[in-house]
């Protein structure tokens, strides 16, 4: 069997008899008649008599004889004056919490934001009266400065505000009990782990509990089971924000205040949400992949090493760029790096090693190139290799464009001389031997210099080209192990 007073909220919350916990009874209960409210007499009042019927109820309950003030200011020393229940137990105080909206969830400041509705009830015995006396009236308002409030505190509160005017008003309900109802603007310390940022599911906890009151005086309760609490918090639900409401649950338990030398009980809600990705997925996670995709790109592409290197540096600053915002988001102390961090600093480390890697493949094509530059030039101009290496080319692109001529000349040289030893052995078979023109003792020299700059290039591109091929190899090795190490961390926790 249920407390009475409680069938107040049966008709007004439609709740259901699985709603509502079974916390102990009073010690006199009224008649199944009475709470009804289906007394004959009572179905025949009229609006005078009811209005009649509110001001006998005031004078009742000597809410306007001051000589009564302390047992309404003070109901958990007469309690038992009226209900001997309470002269060895404590009063049992029930808070419900329903979550109406999250407007804000600091991730660097650790706090949460949010809107709530608190309903508290407390025994106030002397407020306790018949309702077939009066017209069946079974609530009642009165000023609340007339009455006792318990002193409940957020212990996680930073900031404290009424989301709506506070009520002037308590309610009576006509079995004993006192219920206040505000909606509050809750700003409270969270501890946030936000290692699976931005999958991350967080719980945010509201102690309730009083400032000088010892277990032996109150126990903290709630009234409605937890399915109930959520189910309606989910109703009332307002915001479509960053955040999604998953689950609200509550316990209660003892603590001893060493400070005070005394036990407290406590309430403790729990509030899980989880974020919603999307934001994030499409403006840092989503971009610093196509970085990623792009530097990777560049391998297969045929440009000049100068233009690959500048265009993997804009990759690289655009990744530093993604990591400023997560640091002006997430704070800077925490137990363990979030993942989104390490997701961008390995993208930003692996561009920063492929740079490296395009910058020594081109050193060893540079120094290829003058090698081949110093052989072309003293064997086609005569000039020493000393004058050639004071003024070497401005860049890998002279270098091989020179190079290129180089070789064309001597293919060229090398054709003509081809053509005189033909001519000569159509001459007279008797014609000595010491007659042929110099020109191809000249073809000789040209062939052996070709073939020792078609080895030195065969060598240099060679290695370059291994090189390029291994890190490429490693290089998405490293990219795909990676990836999926991130993927089951994020969604497999």
């Amino acid at each position: 069997m249920f407390p009475h007073w409680l069938i107040f909220f049966l008709a007004s919350m439609s709740f259901t008899a699985s709603d509502i916990k079974t916390p102990f009874l009073p010690h006199e209960k009224y008649s199944s008649t009475s709470f009804t409210g289906r007394g004959s007499d009572a179905e025949d009042c009229d609006s005078t008599q009811h209005a009649e019927a509110k001001i006998n109820l005031w004078k009742c309950l000597s809410l306007e004889d001051n000589s009564t003030q302390d047992e309404r200011m003070r109901p958990m020393m007469y309690n038992y004056k009226y209900d001997p229940y309470y002269a060895n137990k404590p009063a049992d105080i029930y808070v419900d919490i329903y979550v109406t909206s999250i407007t804000n969830v600091n991730e660097k400041a650790q706090s949460l934001k949010t809107h709530v509705k608190m309903i508290t009830a407390w025994p106030n015995m002397k407020m306790k009266w018949n309702p077939d006396k009066f017209c069946q009236i079974d609530t009642f308002a009165a000023p609340k400065d007339m009455f006792w409030t318990p002193d409940i505190g957020i212990m996680e509160s930073i900031k404290t505000e009424f989301g709506t005017k506070e009520s002037p008003n308590v309610l009576l309900l006509y079995f004993g009990y006192t219920l206040s109802s505000e909606v509050l603007s809750l700003t409270t310390a969270c501890k946030m782990d936000l290692y699976r940022f931005p999958f991350d599911t967080q719980t945010c906890q509201i102690t309730l509990q009083s400032a000088m009151y010892s277990d032996q005086e109150i126990q903290m309760d709630t009234f409605s089971s937890d399915n109930h609490i959520i189910i309606k918090s989910k109703e009332t639900f307002q915001t479509q924000g960053e955040w999604d409401f998953i689950n609200i649950t509550n316990i209660t338990h003892t603590i001893y205040d060493d400070l005070e030398w005394r036990n407290t009980s406590q309430l403790i809600y729990k509030i899980i949400i989880k974020r919603r990705p999307v934001l994030y997925v499409i403006n840092i996670i989503i971009p610093v992949f196509f970085f990623l995709v792009l530097d990777l790109i560049s391998f297969f592409v045929d440009s000049n090493a100068s233009d690959k290197v500048t265009f993997k540096v804009t990759l690289l600053l655009s990744t530093s760029v993604m990591l400023l915002i997560l640091a002006n988001t997430l704070p800077s102390t925490g137990k363990r790096i979030p993942l989104i961090g390490v997701y961008c600093g390995v993208v930003f480390l692996l561009i920063g090693v492929s740079i490296l890697e395009t910058i020594f493949v081109n050193y060893l094509k540079v120094k290829g190139a003058k090698k081949i530059s110093v052989e072309t030039t003293a064997a086609v101009s005569g000039q020493d290799d000393a004058r050639d290496q004071q003024n070497p080319p401005d860049s890998v692109g002279d270098q091989s464009e020179e190079q290129s001529c180089t070789l064309d000349l001597l293919k060229q040289i090398l054709t003509e001389c081809r053509g005189a030893n033909r001519q000569k052995s159509v001459r007279d078979q008797n014609e000595e031997k010491s007659c042929i023109p110099d020109c191809l003792t000249e073809c000789r020299v040209y062939r052996q210099i070709l073939k020792k700059i078609q080895k030195i290039l065969l060598f240099f591109t060679r290695r370059a080209r291994i090189i390029n091929r291994i890190f490429l190899v490693v290089y998405i090795i490293t990219i795909i192990a990676f990836m999926s190490w991130l993927w089951t961390r994020w969604y497999h926790p």
